[in-house]
């Protein structure tokens, strides 16, 4: 079992540094949701990158806490992350010269639809792990799962003649989420095989029949990506990449929001600024007047001399 280095640590700030109970509180509470987001992620929080920390930071902006809470949160990372290095359980200081967001938030990544197909399209289906594997991505891609809700599906929570999912997340609350018929599909397939495993409720399983874990499909995923030729992919941003989807394509924020299982309308509309981000970019690009006048005057120039 992994040690518990949250405790190790409030331990030695109650031990070694002295702090008074009122302060340790805080620092369990804000180090309590590093935990949650490393839960998310599929990681424990001593694997999690300098990439992965600005993720956590950006999921702070967006939950609408104050400039001085992050702050004050990503002081209490960098001491995590100094006792961390001191004590050998790390080798490098991820949140050393990590900074509380200029402009509030930083917009999620996610992938382009063309970057999303190439990297369904990684798994070997040919064999048992690969076909597992593909119906994990379809399903979490095709329902915006955390990676924790893919991992703990049950065989009833899927209805493949209806193409509904139900899913438990935070706080347990349930969510039910309309599937495509790319992932039925796939899911549909990987069933067959399946049923020949017994002994588990778990949709999901391994070669030896065990339910599936949240760091094996991080570490899949990772591994597709990179096979893809993407970088910085985790399983959340299969789930970023299914919000700003179908808001490119025109879903309103409040049907997003229920699919995402969000309780606060304001977390769904960091996909506005995405989606309003994509358009612009794709102003910028197209149209023959988005440039500076002085583009607009050499292009002129150009079509001139020809």
């Amino acid at each position: 079992m992994p040690r518990d280095l949250t405790r190790e640590y409030l331990s030695y700030l109650q031990v070694e540094r002295g702090l008074a109970k009122n302060s340790l509180a805080g620092y369990k509470r804000d180090l309590a949701k590093l935990q949650a987001f490393a839960d998310d992620e599929g990681l424990h929080p001593a694997d999690l990158s300098r990439g992965d920390l600005r993720g956590f930071i950006a999921e702070l902006s967006r939950a609408g806490l104050a400039p001085s809470s992050i702050g004050r949160i990503i002081s209490a990372v960098r001491g995590f992350y100094k006792f961390l290095l001191l004590d050998g359980y790390i080798k490098k200081h991820p949140a050393e010269n990590l900074e509380t967001p200029a402009k509030g938030f930083y917009l999620p990544k996610f992938l382009t639809e063309d970057q999303m197909e190439r990297l369904l399209e990684q798994p070997e289906t040919a064999n048992e792990t690969g076909l597992r594997d593909r119906a994990i991505l379809e399903l979490m891609y095709a329902a915006g799962l955390r990676v924790t809700e893919a991992a703990e599906l049950q065989i009833g929570d899927i209805d493949l003649d209806g193409g509904i999912l139900t899913c438990k997340g935070k706080g347990n609350k349930q969510r039910r989420v309309p599937l495509g018929r790319s992932a039925v599909e796939w899911v549909s397939r990987y069933l067959v095989d399946r049923r020949k495993k017994e002994g588990s409720r778990r949709l999901f399983l391994s070669r030896r029949g065990t339910a599936i874990d949240r760091q094996t499909i991080f570490r899949f995923i990772k591994e597709y990506a990179s096979k893809a030729g993407l970088d910085d992919v985790s399983p959340h941003t299969l789930r970023h990449s299914f919000a700003t989807h179908l808001m490119q394509r025109g879903a309103d924020s409040r049907s997003v929001q229920a699919m995402l299982g969000h309780s606060d309308i304001s977390t769904t509309q960091i996909y506005t600024h995405m989606t309003d981000k994509h358009l612009r970019d794709a102003y910028k690009k197209f149209h023959p007047r988005a440039g500076s006048r002085s583009d607009n005057e050499s292009s002129d120039t150009d079509q001139d001399a020809d």
